[in-house]
């Protein structure tokens, strides 16, 4: 039997040679089990070297040259953009692939039906196939690693093995990784193990090509036993197993099985002019906002906006018994085209150097450029494909997923709090969507289960920048539906069933729904958003303490007609109103809706969001 024909077990034979299963000299020691496992996978991949990671300086600058010597990254203009580097992949892997990434739950209907499910036992075999002499030519790296501050007790462990040197500067730059966390595997931590190739043995003498990957392509989750394989691409969450395969599909089983909540939300600390700070947890699907929420710069005076995560959040109610969240990232893995100095300049200053840009275009002196980072394109670039290219060229300089990875550390809105082991507080949690119609700016739930019931039917409008038919209506429950690891019927109820564990040790948060998109009559947006938004913030940290006052709606409380702070803003009673505009019989339709995508789940729905879908028919039928 090998690795992949059943899961680990602490017992797993050693069957590599000695040198393989652990390092030697001034490496810390060994687990047991880890060193069995790195052999297991060692013996079926036949990798030519294994390298342990320290998660050093020196090491990281050492595979920084060595990818720069295989022509994966080029380094850029270091007066223009220090210690900072370009890289190129393979026009076959640009992006996460989400018909490839699998869940193998034991039973099928508890992978659910928004997930793709595999027979554990079949996709063992399939990935035994592909996996067995994957890496020969190649060195493995076996990168312990840590999802949140190393010791915090909401911190979680792992071990990923790559024969990607670019995967390990990109873990290294998005997680604690190297001799610490493999001290707290030491010290007793249970870990996640993932196996992560290229796909592309190399025969002895072959040369190797800057972006090594395989056309064959796996993702795969086996939740129970808290496994990761990822096969063919080198590229963002396909090879960086530690952020959406482990943060967000494994971490959320663990979730739901120890009582706590991992999810795809951005977190802030927001500081009125009284000096009070708060702490505010937001979800959005892509294209709403999202990074743009998580370094915010206020249009208005004494507000500040500090930034402790932008994409993923785990939650739990704390020894104090309030809600305390931390961010288990250490790093950013950002979306580049659209980011400015207008709409992010946040973003724009964390980038001023050590980073490392995949698919992005350069400009002719070495630094670089993509789409909507200036209004004016430069004359000539290198795309993103390395071609030369001019405005005339007729395609986009940059992939629309080009991406930069950079560590939080130099985010220039970070909050000191942000490696809190113990958690910030969580006051507010916010969900939006992007939506030309139907929902208002802001509407503030009833209580919890009316909050559950906003986070479950968020949706987007389908825009032109994506596959899909344009305005098509897309649900997107929690911002998670492509990452929540098990059926997400039982997901709604596990969110229920948490609020009533937190009606009964502290005050439970209140939830918002904002919506930046609304959009008029003559198609244009109502709402200025990006540091506007801060007024938004405003009014729900009023309600929070009690100063703001609201009024009710059929889809919840909006502020009343002096309720926002529009102070400096030229908008007229006509486009305010618009804003926060029901239409009782579009909503209705929309109920329709929501209740068809409430069947999808069958008996695994819970009957307090279905209750919740009535309360809304009836304030609709008023």
């Amino acid at each position: 039997m090998t690795l992949l024909d059943h899961p680990r077990t602490a017992s797993t034979p050693d069957r590599a040679p000695a040198s393989a299963a652990a390092p030697t000299g001034a490496y810390p020691s060994v687990p047991a089990d880890v060193a069995a496992w790195v052999a297991e996978v060692a013996e079926l991949t036949q990798p030519a070297e294994i390298h342990w990671c320290d998660g050093s300086t020196r090491e990281r600058h050492d595979l920084l040259q060595l990818l720069v010597a295989n022509g994966t990254i080029e380094q850029l203009n270091p007066e223009l953009r220090p210690y900072s580097f370009i890289a190129r992949s393979h026009e076959s892997d640009v992006a996460r692939l989400e018909s490839r990434t699998f869940i193998c739950s034991t039973d099928r209907d508890d992978a659910g039906p928004t997930n793709n499910w595999a027979d554990p036992a079949a996709m063992r075999a399939e990935l035994q196939g592909v996996f067995r002499g994957s890496m020969r030519g190649r060195t493995m790296y076996v990168m312990p690693f840590s999802m949140g501050p190393i010791g915090s007790p909401m911190a979680k462990v792992g071990v990923q093995v790559t024969d990607s040197p670019y995967v390990v500067v990109s873990n290294g730059t998005m997680t604690r990784m190297g001799t610490d966390a493999l001290q707290a595997i030491s010290a007793g931590a249970d870990w996640v193990p993932a196996v992560h190739s290229v796909g592309a043995p190399l025969a002895a003498g072959e040369k190797d090509v800057p972006w090594p990957c395989n056309d064959t392509k796996y993702i795969v989750h086996f939740p129970e036993t808290r496994e990761i394989f990822s096969y063919g691409s080198a590229y963002g969450g396909n090879a960086i197993l530690a952020k959406k395969a482990f943060a967000l599909r494994i971490a959320s089983v663990q979730a739901r099985d120890e009582g706590w909540l991992a999810e795809h939300m951005l977190l802030i600390k927001v500081t009125a002019p009284t000096g009070k700070s708060y702490h505010l947890a937001a979800a959005f699907p892509s294209a709403c906002g999202k990074t743009n929420l998580a370094m915010l710069a206020p249009s208005i005076p004494g507000w500040t906006v500090e930034t402790i995560g932008d994409d993923i959040a785990w939650l739990r109610i704390g020894a104090d018994g309030r809600l305390r969240a931390i961010n288990p990232e250490a790093g950013f893995f950002g979306v580049a085209p659209g980011t400015s100095a207008a709409t992010n300049p946040t973003a724009i200053d964390t980038l001023w150097g050590n980073t490392v840009f995949t698919n992005v275009a350069t400009t002719e002196d070495g630094d670089v450029w993509w789409e909507g980072m200036t209004s004016t394109p430069p004359a000539k670039l290198t795309d993103w494909r390395g071609q030369p290219w001019t405005p005339d060229s007729g395609t986009k300089a940059a992939h629309p997923n080009s991406r930069f990875t950079v560590s939080a550390r130099q985010c220039p809105s970070i909050a000191s709090t942000w490696e809190d082991p113990e958690g910030v507080v969580i006051d507010a949690i916010i969900f939006g969507g992007r939506r030309a119609t139907n929902v208002p700016l802001v509407v503030e739930a009833r209580d919890w289960d009316h909050g559950v019931f906003l986070g479950a039917t968020i949706a987007s409008e389908q825009t032109a920048a994506a596959e899909g038919t344009v305005g098509e209506l897309r649900r997107d429950p929690f911002a998670m539906l492509p990452f929540c690891g098990y059926n997400m019927g039982d997901y709604f109820a596990h969110w229920l069933d948490f609020g009533r564990r937190l009606r009964r040790s502290a005050r439970v948060p209140r939830v918002f729904q904002v919506n930046w998109f609304r959009k008029g009559s003559d198609g244009s947006f109502l709402w200025p958003g990006f540091g506007d938004n801060a007024r938004v913030l405003q009014w729900m940290i009023e309600r929070l303490d009690g100063t703001a006052c609201a009024e009710d709606s059929p889809l919840g409380s909006i502020p009343t007609a002096d309720g926002l702070n529009l102070e400096g803003l030229e908008m007229s009673d006509e486009h305010l109103t618009e804003l926060f505009a029901q239409d009782k019989a579009a909503l209705r339709t929309e109920a329709d809706d929501i209740e068809q995508f409430f069947d999808t789940f069958g008996d695994r729905m819970p009957a307090e969001l279905r209750r919740q879908l009535e309360l809304l028919r009836g304030r609709l039928a008023d």
